[in-house]
């Protein structure tokens, strides 16, 4: 789950850095790792780019250089390859033409690709996915060269990279010289819309106003920048804005193609302002939460529940309509630190532990003597859970009922988000009885898949009793990718050996140096008191960290039935050894020494002594 952004003004003399800010920021909550632009001056790049967030990355130093009216954007979500800077995006290569790409999603069929570039004589310096399609989609682009390039020659080489490249992704592109290019995979599973607005400065030989575009992941950056949202960039299709003409092409790319858009968008990662695929989110949201609470009452047919509270901030929508349709009071029952990262984003579980806390407050009048409901949009590694939990026993509730609006995660999913292994996931094997017993609830609830579905398309129904809506609806959407909760999986290529190498490569102790300590899933404990000893489950070794044991054992007010044995801080947990990036790091090192530590951005190729 990447931002990306790309912005085309009419104006050939009107500088686009100020409204790539704005709409990267916008777009932050989908990347918080790094952030990038890339601006177009005539013939000459600007490039900067930098691990951290938006308003970090650019300083008046940096923006100063980023001249020109068109440019791409991009803020990180690392999926795939490692967090050198060297992979932050925009990612560059000078021929043909100069092109940078921003990529959100992910590339299943890497190992493929490499040995198809590899005899194109295609150097590949980085283990990022978005390198790959960078490259596979010049040396297409290379083989229609011209002169004058034309759209034609453009789409051609796109329907190449979208025949040979497999899994999830949106793409924008800047062709050095002649405009914008974005397409969409042939499935549709990460988001892309598009819109225009007129130049205020900027007419035809007739005196109307020319127009200027934007791309984006979602319609939120549009209607910030002062667009108008004109659609979705369809499955398989290509975009190019010609810098040269100010005018707009459109083709279909892909020789198949099913919109199949990954349903966790609509749950989490997207903004609830947001429509994507010509959905509303904050109405999916919505529905969410009245599937959930029939649930809860054919499970529960008299909930013994004094208050509803919703987990910050993704989870609110759902919540109130849930407490609406249960006759519950809806309640604010955490406060919000905002000036710290999103839990589930943040790199490495001992990272995620230490947060929870630093980014939730609770108001505990709501909690005291309370039967609690707290409403969360899903749960994954359960991580959070357990100290929210923790948080509202501690505030004083007698009970701690938790529902996720998501269905029960028990499934990588490969597409662009970073939920790689299944030994990661306190679902996968586990019933709900078992992960309300890990995570300390009283009873937990999950959404079941179905009525998740039916959720987006009774939003995108807009009137779901009437049939003729409906039908359309669905005709329009006729599957969602729910990989994560089904383990059926949109691309064909996915299967259990490739489950398997992801999860060699990609595990939180691999890619963060086997500092972590993923929670002990392998037993269960009574109301959050009781805590199993460390233990190895299918060859992983799962310990608790010390800090929650500890915090755990000392709220109990009713004495565990037979109390654990007491977790050893220094227990054998033997680290992984740490991936070497020296290869990138050196090379992003050395970019920002050619060109200046005060403003480290990268201008051309002969600034780059490429």
């Amino acid at each position: 789950m990447c931002g990306i952004l790309a912005i085309l003004l009419a104006n050939k003399n009107a500088h686009v850095n100020q409204l790539l800010f704005d709409g990267l920021t916008v777009l932050q909550h989908r990347g918080q790792d790094a952030a990038g632009m890339v601006t177009v001056s005539g013939t000459q790049l600007h490039l900067r780019k930098d691990k951290g967030l938006v308003r970090d990355v650019f300083q008046q130093e940096h923006m100063e250089e980023l001249r020109g009216n068109f440019g791409i954007g991009h803020c990180r979500y690392p999926t795939a390859g490692s967090q050198s800077c060297a992979e932050a995006q925009p990612l560059y290569t000078n021929s043909p033409y100069g092109l940078c790409v921003a990529h959100n999603g992910n590339i299943t069929n890497v190992e493929e690709l490499k040995q198809q570039l590899s005899e194109s004589f295609r150097h590949i310096n980085t283990n990022s996915d978005s390198e790959l399609l960078l490259n596979l989609f010049a040396e297409e682009l290379q083989r229609r060269a011209r002169s004058k390039l034309r759209p034609s020659q453009i789409f051609e080489a796109a329907a190449e990279v979208m025949a040979a490249c497999r899994g999830g992704y949106a793409v924008v592109i800047v062709i050095n010289g002649v405009g914008l290019f974005a397409f969409r995979d042939p499935h549709g599973i990460r988001p892309a819309v598009f819109g225009t607005r007129e130049s205020i400065d900027a007419v035809d030989q007739k005196g109307n106003p020319l127009m200027d575009f934007c791309v984006a992941s979602e319609s939120v950056a549009l209607d910030t920048l002062g667009f108008n949202l004109i659609g979705d960039v369809e499955p398989g299709e290509a975009l190019f804005f010609d810098s040269r003409s100010n005018t707009l092409h459109r083709r279909q790319c892909a020789e198949s193609h099913t919109l199949s858009p990954c349903i966790f968008e609509y749950v989490y990662f997207a903004r609830p302002d947001s429509v994507m695929n010509g959905v509303g989110v904050y109405e999916s949201r919505l529905r969410m939460g009245e599937y959930l609470a029939r649930r809860i009452l054919h499970l529960h047919p008299e909930p013994d529940i004094d208050v509803v509270i919703p987990i910050p901030d993704t989870s609110r929508s759902s919540a109130l309509q849930c407490a609406e349709f249960l006759q519950r009071p809806f309640r604010e029952g955490f406060i919000k630190n905002r000036y710290i990262a999103r839990t589930f984003i943040m790199p490495g579980q001992a990272k995620r532990k230490k947060t929870v806390r630093l980014k939730l407050n609770t108001i505990r009048g709501e909690f005291k003597g309370k039967a609690v409901l707290l409403v969360d949009d899903s749960v994954v590694r359960g991580t959070t859970a357990t100290q929210i939990i923790l948080m509202a026993r501690e505030a004083g509730a007698r009970k701690v009922y938790l529902c996720s609006a998501a269905p029960a995660v028990r499934h990588p999913n490969v597409y662009g988000v970073d939920i790689p292994t299944r030994n990661e996931l306190v679902a996968h094997g586990r019933t709900e009885r078992d992960v309300a017993r890990i995570i300390g609830a009283d009873w937990l609830v999950y959404q079941t898949i179905e009525d998740l579905e039916q959720s987006v398309w009774d939003a995108a129904a807009g009137v779901p009793d009437e049939p003729a809506s409906m039908a359309e609806a669905k005709a329009r959407i006729p599957r969602f990718d729910s990989s994560c909760f089904s383990g059926e999986y949109v691309t064909s290529d996915v299967n259990e050996e490739y489950l398997e190498r992801l999860a060699a490569g990609r595990n939180d102790a691999v890619r963060f140096g086997g500092n972590e300590f993923p929670m002990d899933h392998s037993k269960a404990h009574t109301n959050g008191h009781s805590v199993s000893a460390p233990s190895k489950e299918n060859g992983h070794a799962e310990i608790l960290s010390k800090a929650i044991f500890e915090r755990r054992l000392s709220i109990s007010s009713t004495p565990p039935a037979s109390p654990s044995p007491a977790l050893d801080p220094k227990s054998p947990h033997a680290p992984v050894p740490k991936r070497s990036n020296s290869d990138a790091d050196s090379l992003c090192e050395g970019i920002q020494n050619k060109v200046g530590r005060a403003s480290p951005m990268i201008a051309n190729n002969a600034e780059l002594g490429l």
